[in-house]
C-alpha cells in the first residue's frame, strides 16, 4: 500500500470514517486510514511524463474556446469538467464541424453543447468540456488549444434592442381579449432583447387597412411584426399583399417547423417585416421564436435557413391549436 502514496484513486472509496473520492491524489493520512479500515489493495492510477491532470486540462481546453468566443464565461473545473455559461441574452451559434474536429482528436476529451441558434438567456448552461480519464496527453492539449485558436467553436451573438410595430387585424371571430393576450405575449419575448413594441395598429382584415397600418409606423420603427385575424394561406392573402403594396419584399411564405409553418419573413425600407404564424400567439415555442431571435441580433434569416429548418422542425404540440397534430387520450 505504500507506493500508493500520490497515487489517484479510480474509484471512490467508502471507509468506516468517511469517504475517499475518486480522482483524489492520496496523502499520507489517507493510507493510513485505509491501513486502519484493513484495506490491503486498492486500485489507483499514475500519471506519466506529459500528462495533464483532469482539472488543469478542462481549463486550458475550456479557456480555449472561450479565448476564440463573445459571450461565453467558464466556471471552475471539477472532475475533469468545466461548464460553459451565457454572460448575457442572445443567440447561440455553434460550428457543428469544428465540434467534431475537436471530439476526434482523443476519445477521452469532451465537448458537447445545446442545439445551433437557440435563443438563450444570461447565466444559461451553454456546453462542458469533460476530460474522460484522469488526465489528457499535452500533445492532444496543444492541438485542441491550436484548433480553437483558429475557428470559433460557439460564440453568443447579442441582441439589438428594436423598436418594434406591430399590426394586428380584427374579424369577428376574434376576440378583443385574444389579441390584448397577444400583446402581452409578444412583449414578454421581446422583453428578452431588450427591445418592446412602440407603435400598435389594430386594423381592419383588408390589404389596404394594413398597408395605411404600415405605412403609419414605417419611420419610427426597425422591425414590424404582423398579427392576422386569419392564417396566411398563400402570396395573395392579405399580409403579403399589403406589405407588396406598402414596397415592401416577401421573401419567405412558410417554413419547416411545426408549430410554426405559416410564417412570413420580409422587408421593407432594410428591416425585417414578420408574419406571425397563429402559434405565436402562445408562450410556447415555436418557429416564430427562432426567426425573431435572428432579426434580432444581426443574423438575418434567408430561404436556405428556412427550409433546412425541417430536421429538428417538429416542436411540442399546442394543444389549444384548432386542429391537433395528434389526439390525446
Amino acid at each position: 500500500m505504500g507506493d500508493c502514496l500520490g497515487a489517484i484513486v479510480a474509484h471512490a472509496l467508502v471507509l468506516p470514517d468517511g469517504r475517499i473520492k475518486k480522482g483524489h491524489a492520496l496523502t499520507s493520512a489517507d493510507l493510513e486510514r485505509l491501513k486502519d479500515a484493513g484495506l490491503k489493495t486498492v486500485v489507483v492510477a499514475r500519471l506519466e511524463k506529459g500528462d495533464v491532470p483532469e482539472d488543469e486540462a478542462a481549463t486550458r481546453l475550456a479557456a480555449a474556446i472561450v479565448k476564440a468566443a463573445e459571450g461565453v464565461e467558464a466556471a471552475i473545473a471539477a472532475t475533469g469538467r468545466v461548464n460553459l455559461y451565457a454572460s448575457h441574452n442572445g443567440l447561440l451559434r455553434v460550428d457543428a464541424e469544428v465540434f467534431c474536429e475537436l471530439n476526434s482528436l482523443d476519445e477521452g476529451i469532451t465537448v458537447a453543447s445545446l442545439a445551433d441558434d437557440l435563443f438563450v438567456e444570461t447565466g444559461r448552461m451553454m456546453a462542458t468540456v469533460k476530460i474522460i480519464p484522469f488526465a489528457a496527453g499535452e500533445e492532444m492539449v496543444e492541438r485542441f488549444e491550436a484548433i480553437c485558436s483558429a475557428k470559433v467553436a460557439l460564440t453568443l451573438l447579442p441582441a439589438t434592442p428594436h423598436r418594434v410595430g406591430l399590426v394586428a387585424t380584427k374579424l369577428r371571430s376574434l376576440k378583443a381579449v385574444t389579441m390584448d393576450k397577444t400583446r402581452r405575449v409578444l412583449d414578454e419575448r421581446l422583453a428578452l432583447s431588450g427591445s418592446s413594441v412602440v407603435s400598435e395598429l389594430r386594423v381592419e382584415h383588408s390589404v389596404a387597412a394594413v398597408s395605411d397600418a404600415i405605412e403609419a409606423m414605417r419611420k419610427d420603427v426597425d422591425l414590424i411584426v404582423l398579427f392576422g385575424a386569419s392564417a396566411i394561406v398563400d402570396r395573395r392573402d392579405v399580409l403579403p399583399a399589403a406589405v407588396e403594396q406598402s414596397g415592401g419584399i416577401v421573401h419567405h411564405l412558410g417554413m419547416p417547423m411545426d408549430p410554426g409553418n405559416l410564417l412570413m419573413w420580409a422587408s421593407l425600407d432594410g428591416k425585417h417585416v414578420l408574419g406571425a404564424p397563429g402559434c405565436a400567439r402562445s408562450p410556447a415555442e415555436n418557429g416564430f421564436d427562432r426567426v425573431l431571435a435572428r432579426c434580432v441580433t444581426g443574423s438575418a434569416p434567408d430561404p436556405d435557413y428556412l427550409r433546412g429548418l425541417g430536421v429538428g422542425g417538429l416542436l411540442m404540440e399546442i394543444h389549444s391549436r384548432p386542429q391537433p397534430r395528434e389526439e390525446t387520450s
